[in-house]
């Protein structure tokens, strides 16, 4: 399966991912044949793209975590952002339940890539944000060599580093203009509340509760709300930093499309020293699939197909099965190439929808 826009779907096109609200309702099942109904309904959902399966490209890809995980966990943040809101009170034991839940099946599976980005509507980005940037977080934890109890106060405050938002006007904070200068810095201020919020949990350690509070400062000192800058910064802060902008950069938004995980991975490099702590940056990327499974890609040798499997070693070298050959020939015979075993052959490039389209047709 692959992901594509909304506005490169087409009728007959399979879903091939189940798509859920934070509630845990499915807007669309996995299998249902897209017609001009159904992508209205996508679009009217506030989605921007969604997961594919055709003749070309039929390929599992599976989470880093399971679905019902992902669904409890997204659940869980979005009844405490509203419970914050309505009760002004955190349940900061079901935090702890899924934190433990999330760590858990990371370390089942120390192999593991990240392939797959979520499909998410607007209206609930923040929740299913919140969870990827834990998810990412404890990956990168893990490759630091962060022991349990660490990973635990880096996930909890990972998932709650938003927190802070439900003090900000919701017209602010849904505005897809520009912000006035009183808007952003009301927007700043999230980072001030959400620590203001954690610290009075004695359940949540306050280095949990910094994460909150420094997780937009910049290894350059430019950042906010203090303008710390380097080690001053709090090293889970400098993690969640870096899984917060790659999770944004790879996010539909309503101003913007999600940037690919080539040109978001080139984004966070070139960030890494400056804005972002290098190190952190070179653990996180360490998890991620430069070439995610199911991607369609064109190696060096003119021959394309598509990404079957990764290497984590080896993260730019992954498994293709080859589907058209150098000529333009479609394969009678798909045969499976691990390009870590072949240092010749290279991905040259990553194929957009538009040239997919050709080869089906």
């Amino acid at each position: 399966m692959r992901r594509i826009r909304i506005n490169e779907l087409k009728n007959g096109m399979v879903v091939a991912r189940t798509i859920t609200d934070s509630d845990g309702r499915i807007l669309l099942r996995s299998g249902i044949q897209l017609n001009e109904g159904y992508i209205d309904k996508l679009r009217n959902l506030g989605l921007n793209s969604v997961y594919i399966r055709d003749a070309f490209n039929d390929v599992e890809v599976h989470d880093v975590i399971s679905d019902k995980t992902r669904l409890e966990a997204i659940r869980v943040i979005k009844d405490n952002f509203n419970a914050l809101e309505n009760q002004h009170k955190l349940n900061i034991r079901a935090v702890k339940t899924m934190v433990d839940q999330i760590i858990d099946e990371l370390l089942a599976d120390l192999t593991v890539l990240v392939n797959l980005n979520d499909i998410r509507a607007f209206d609930d980005y923040t929740f299913a944000h919140s969870v990827n940037v834990a998810v990412l977080s404890i990956m990168t934890g893990i490759t630091l060599g962060y022991n349990n109890l660490q990973l635990k106060e880096l996930g909890v405050g990972a998932i709650l580093h938003d927190i802070g938002k439900t003090r900000i006007d919701k017209d602010i904070l849904s505005k897809t203009g520009d912000l006035s200068k009183e808007e952003f810095d009301e927007v700043k201020r999230h980072t001030v509340y959400g620590f203001e919020i954690l610290r009075h949990y004695p359940d949540v350690s306050l280095i949990s509760a910094h994460i909150a509070f420094q997780h937009h400062e910049r290894w350059d000192g430019n950042g906010y709300p203090r303008g710390l800058a380097r080690e001053d910064i709090l090293e889970y802060a400098r993690i969640v930093s870096v899984c917060d902008v790659y999770d944004a950069l790879l996010a539909d938004r309503p101003y913007r499309a999600s940037y690919t995980v080539t040109q978001a991975l080139t984004i966070l490099k070139r960030m890494g020293g400056i804005f972002l702590d290098k190190r952190c940056v070179d653990a996180f990327i360490c998890n991620i699939a430069v070439y995610p499974i199911g991607s369609v890609v064109e190696l060096s040798t003119g021959e394309v197909g598509v990404v079957v499997d990764v290497n984590k070693e080896s993260p730019t070298r992954p498994i293709v099965r080859l589907v058209i050959d150098r000529y333009g020939g479609r394969l009678q015979r798909l045969q499976e190439v691990d390009l870590s075993k072949y240092t010749t052959v290279i991905v040259a490039r990553n194929l957009g929808e538009e040239a997919v389209q050709k080869l089906l047709s």
